[in-house]
């Protein structure tokens, strides 16, 4: 999934990718495609396959034993509790930007395994996101919610050490990543990244 400034104002988030990534052209430049949200049915799947599909984002050793979310008509809810500190769970396509042009895109399916830092405090900012999209808002009420969110500290501040598994073979971030590449994701504040040297395929996404 892309990270976004929806995500978290002023700080820089690294993605390392295990498996060399596809140039992708910029949101601006795209025809938006998806203008409204769609039909809540067309974002949804049954427990069974979405428990599946989020289990596949990480290894067994791992999937096997997190808690799994799975999407319903009032949001996300607990379908497994499980026992290790990991979180999974398939992002929709409001996990992107609200600039985003798939946005609303209701093909868009994200399994992704956040370990125990990143289920504490990166997690809540997309079920958060996700509950203010089931409720009606608007792109722009989703942008400054969030802004409001974390300027009075009602969102968790970034843990360190927090980082997603996205290495399911059956992820569908957008249509023009019908089938993307496997990955891992590291979240990072401020300006981390900047001592980190060039020995895996970096690239850095700064909210302006």
């Amino acid at each position: 999934m892309k990270l976004t400034e929806d995500f978290a104002p002023q700080a820089l988030f690294v993605l390392i990718v295990l498996i060399c990534t596809m140039c992708c052209s910029s949101a601006a430049a795209k025809e938006i495609a998806f203008p409204a949200m769609a039909p809540l049915s067309e974002y949804l799947m049954s427990t069974k396959a979405e428990i599946a599909l989020a289990r596949s984002a990480a290894p067994p050793s791992i999937s096997a034993k997190a808690t799994v979310m799975a999407l319903g008509r009032d949001g996300y809810s607990t379908a497994i509790k499980g026992s290790n500190g990991f979180l999974c769970l398939v992002e929709r396509s409001w996990g992107n930007a609200t600039t985003d042009a798939e946005f609303w895109n209701p093909n868009v399916r994200g399994p992704i395994c956040f370990n125990p830092a990143a289920a504490r405090t990166f997690a809540p900012i997309y079920l958060m996101k996700t509950k203010l999209v089931l409720t009606g808002e608007t792109k722009d009420e989703i942008a400054r919610t969030l802004a409001s969110a974390f300027n009075e500290k009602e969102l968790p501040e970034l843990a360190p050490g927090a980082m997603s598994y996205m290495t399911s073979r059956q992820q569908r971030i957008g249509d023009e990543a019908i089938v993307w590449h496997p990955h891992l994701m590291f979240y990072v504040r401020g300006d981390t990244a900047k001592t980190w040297r060039q020995s895996a395929w970096l690239t850095a996404y700064r909210d302006e």
